[in-house]
């Protein structure tokens, strides 16, 4: 198994990313295998950024499967990552709008930073509401988790958050700079006031471990669980003609994208979630053990 110390050589994704800022010090460089045996080939590939896979590990192990901790991504400060905390201080919105766990965690350390104002907020699906949990115990009131869509999609979101009768109600969006302009667009037809914030972005890791690269292009599926994942696949396995194993994606929206870059064989739940995506896990690995039981 490699380790943090591993000499095995690295394969360089791209130039370093340098920012003043840094949400978490450190550049995952080196991944280590969830596996007993670096012999064994891994049945899925697990692919969020360092520190982000455990629930999906834990979950597929008590399934019995087998997976390798790949991390392709890793999170960056966004242009406007430094106006939150003030933005927060001086004007009061009627709702902020989360998206995503890294979303979430971001706007939390901005709202602390703001001395924990009275804030509404609404989530676009349970795992990010679950990063809320601990945050509105301990907030006796001021952090009010008031609002989840019937899908957890942007697209739902921006059709349903309830508005003011009879009044623009104001929306403070923090996303990531690669997001979609879809909650900001649905919402504006329907006549809210949306300020968007690009408070954080996600960029490939530097460098990942060869050894550990080859036992992922072994492996019968890759999970990821945003677009930018799927992209930092497909530049790492540009040069591997061959690859066409089975994708499961955490949602439809990296779905959409993974068909976009020419992958076949994608599997997604009908609802983004942990659960959903093990399931989706689970038929691809179903899928590919019919295709080679011929």
């Amino acid at each position: 198994m490699a380790s943090l110390l591993s000499p095995f050589p690295l394969l360089s994704l791209q130039p370093p990313y340098h920012h003043h800022h840094s949400l978490k010090k450190g550049v995952p460089c080196l991944v280590r295998d969830s596996l007993s045996s670096s012999n064994s080939i891994p049945q899925v590939v697990v692919t969020r950024e360092s520190g982000k896979n455990k629930q999906i590990i834990k979950a597929l192990e008590k399934r019995g499967i087998s997976s390798l901790e790949l991390p392709l991504i890793q999170h960056a400060p966004g242009p406007d990552f430094d106006r939150l905390p003030s933005l927060l201080t001086d004007k009061s919105f009627d709702w902020i709008i989360i998206t995503s766990p890294q979303a979430a965690s971001v706007f939390l350390e901005a709202w602390k930073a703001a001395c924990s104002p009275k804030v509404k907020v609404g989530v676009v699906g349970a795992g990010t509401a679950r990063i809320f949990d601990e945050p509105v115990q301990a907030s006796q009131g001021q952090l009010h988790l008031a609002f989840t869509p019937s899908k957890a999609t942007g697209k739902v979101l921006a059709s349903e958050l309830p508005d003011n009768v009879g009044k623009s109600s104001s929306v403070l969006y923090p996303a990531s700079l690669k997001a979609s302009n879809e909650i900001e667009e649905g919402l504006s037809r329907r006549g809210f006031d949306v300020l968007r914030l690009n408070t954080y972005t996600t960029v490939p890791v530097q460098s990942v471990d060869v050894t550990l690269l080859q036992q992922a292009l072994s492996a019968p599926v890759l999970s990821v669980a945003s677009p930018s994942a799927i992209r930092a696949w497909m530049n790492l396995i540009q040069n591997e003609k061959q690859w066409s194993n089975n994708v499961a994606c955490i949602g439809e929206t990296t779905a959409s994208a993974a068909r976009r870059l020419g992958f076949k064989k994608v599997y997604h739940p009908e609802q983004p979630g942990l659960e959903g995506w093990v399931d989706s896990i689970m038929e691809a690995l179903t899928a590919h053990e019919e295709l080679h039981r011929f």
